[in-house]
């Protein structure tokens, strides 16, 4: 996961709410184990009847209760994979907010009028560290969970995270065996 600091771009805008996950990535779609290759994916049905039109800029202002349904991280990928690092709505789904941050995509929670105006201007400045979006109509704060913010900003992922304590893990495991003894299997 690349180290997340500052997103600086254009605004795409979804202005629809309660998009879950099926509609950000069908089901179809989900036989790869890859977390690339999803981006041509995103949205199909709506892209395909012509419904939405989206560009692959960084940031994607949406509605409320965004990545609704199912609990898949393929639409975090799809997301990622298209082009979208920022995702700006009014709130999200628990667990796709969870995913979001667990695989590198900032989801922002602002107003409903804060987002309309961030859609509005069509260019925006995304800060972690200063947990603010900055575009022509102001800046707004944005509040983030301290521990997802260090594991945003250090690109670490659940498997880097662990691997941070590589060193107490081997020492857990060597004490275990010291103490152990021999392995019986009873049947």
């Amino acid at each position: 996961m690349d180290a997340f600091e500052i997103v600086e771009g254009q605004v795409a805008v979804l202005d629809r709410a309660d998009v879950d996950t099926d509609q950000i990535i069908p089901k179809q779609f989900l036989k790869r184990v890859e977390r690339t290759g999803f981006g041509e994916f995103l949205f199909y049905d709506w892209f395909r009847s012509g419904e939405v039109e989206l560009e692959p800029h960084p940031i994607l202002v949406a509605g409320r209760n965004f990545g609704s349904g199912s609990s898949r991280e393929h639409a975090v990928w799809a997301l990622k994979d298209f082009g979208f690092d920022v995702v700006i709505a009014p709130s999200f789904s628990d667990i796709f907010y969870s995913n979001c941050t667990k695989n590198g995509l900032l989801p922002v929670i602002l107003s409903e009028e804060e987002c309309r105006q961030v859609a509005g201007s069509g260019e925006a400045r995304v800060d972690l560290d200063d947990q603010t979006v900055t575009c022509a109509q102001g800046v707004f704060r944005f509040e983030v969970d301290e521990q997802i913010k260090h594991r945003l900003v250090n690109g670490l992922d659940d498997v880097a995270m662990t691997l941070q304590r590589a060193g107490k893990i081997d020492e857990f495991e060597q004490a275990g065996r010291a103490d152990a003894g021999p392995v019986t299997t009873a049947l």
